[in-house]
């Protein structure tokens, strides 16, 4: 069965990252009935913290010496997760921007999975190699202020150039991104940014 795995990345219920991809799916089920959606909760899901074993299995693993048990028994955390990513044939991300940059919850998904050996190779002459697979990933970011149209008010998007460097790193470079902001500030202009999300998303779902 084809899997869309979503990484679902606001700790808020009701925030707009998830209320987007609420739309998305919907639609999306529609035209693909047969997919499994695969939810990964980031705030409900469990994920290492980047220290200790699975940190020094990564050194390990770069200085070509093996594991000990525990660096052993870390690093399959970060192969759990790495896998749930690979077996997916579609995936979407919905995230709010946080202090211009993402949740340090989706940069900890990143900083585990993004290991030598399991989504990316250093080789001598080629340099780092990805070795996922690549495929098309949608990526939901809300925001206070309205990225989309240059309303910024001056502030710096982190987080999409972050995301699609990331990604790339590891061998995923089929990536589309949908703002949705602002979310903050009049209700005319976050009704207007809302609606203008939805019908987009809406629209992507039926050819992603």
């Amino acid at each position: 069965m084809p899997k869309l795995l979503h990484l679902s990345c606001s700790p808020r219920p009701d925030s707009e990252s998830i209320a987007g991809a609420r739309i998305f799916i919907d639609g999306f089920r529609q035209t693909h009935p047969d997919w499994d959606i695969d939810l990964m909760d980031l705030w409900r899901e469990r994920m290492p913290e980047f220290a200790g074993p699975i940190l020094d299995a990564k050194y390990a693993r770069m200085n070509g010496q093996g594991f000990d048990d525990a660096q052993r028994a870390g690093f399959a955390e970060a192969e759990r997760m790495a896998l749930r990513l690979s077996l997916a044939d579609r995936v979407l991300i919905s995230t709010p921007m946080w202090n211009f940059g993402i949740p340090y919850k989706l940069k900890q998904f990143f900083d585990i999975i993004v290991q030598p050996g399991l989504t990316f190779r250093l080789d001598p002459s080629q340099g780092y190699v990805p070795l996922l697979k690549d495929r098309p990933t949608l990526v939901i970011i809300a925001s206070g202020s309205d990225f989309s149209t240059g309303m910024n008010r001056g502030r710096i998007d982190m987080a999409t150039p972050y995301l699609r460097e990331i990604l790339r790193f590891i061998g995923i470079s089929d990536i589309r991104f949908v703002a949705i902001g602002p979310t903050s500030g009049p209700r005319q202009s976050i009704e207007a940014a809302r609606d203008r999300a939805s019908r987009r998303l809406a629209a992507m779902a039926a050819h992603f």
